[in-house]
């Protein structure tokens, strides 16, 4: 079956589906960016562990600005590392990988693993991200937040609200490019460069106060 014979409303999943089989996880969940598949996996995180959870995040110092945005957003605090990473990484203390620059099959090793289609990575959608998972609890979770905290389906004055919402789902025109490129990607991608001496245009984010605890 191809995107054309999908209904639009199933294109998504459909999406979710190949890249998740493609990666080695169970689900995948699509959201219009890398930076809010993060916020998302930050916001879920922090919501399961409330109240009195940890929300301190601690990524490396040279990374993209959203990475960071994206804890602060979700209601965390960062902290910096030097971290000489290549193509992924780890938000410690979390279960949460960005890997915004590694797409290949089989990646997939556990946690909310977070992924970019921006025009310039692997699956050059245009824009868009997913997040992937083994967990079918995380999945569904992450489905409503995605969609302004309702249930697909459901009427809003029907439904009931108890998660974080936020407005940030993949619309099906861009899950039919992605279906489309699929075709086309490689078993194996080197990893995208990073990082001071490459094409990145990373800042060292650690020098910036709106970033550090307490600012």
């Amino acid at each position: 079956m191809v995107a054309h014979d999908l209904h639009p409303y199933d294109v998504v999943a459909a999406f979710e589906r190949r890249v998740a089989e493609y990666a080695g996880a169970r689900f995948g969940v699509a959201v219009n960016s890398c930076t809010n598949a993060l916020l998302l996996s930050f916001a879920l995180r922090f919501f399961q562990q409330w109240p009195g959870g940890m929300k301190v995040v601690s990524l490396p110092r040279y990374t993209y600005v959203g990475v960071a945005y994206s804890v602060l957003n979700a209601g965390g605090v960062c902290t910096f590392r030097d971290d000489d990473w290549e193509g992924a990484y780890i938000c410690e203390p979390f279960d949460i990988v960005d890997s915004a620059r590694r797409f290949r099959e089989g990646m997939y090793h556990g946690g909310l693993h977070c992924l970019s289609f921006h025009w310039y990575k692997h699956l050059p959608i245009g824009r868009g991200g997913m997040i992937l998972t083994d967990s079918r609890e995380d999945a569904e979770t992450l489905r409503v937040m995605r969609f302004d905290g309702r249930t697909a389906g459901v009427q809003p004055k029907h439904d009931e609200f108890c998660l974080p919402g936020y407005h940030c789902y993949m619309i099906p025109e861009d899950a039919a490019r992605g279906l489309m490129l699929m075709g086309n990607v490689k078993p194996w991608n080197k990893d995208l460069p990073w990082g001071p001496g490459t094409n990145s245009d990373y800042a060292d984010l650690s020098e910036f106060p709106i970033f550090q605890e307490g600012y």
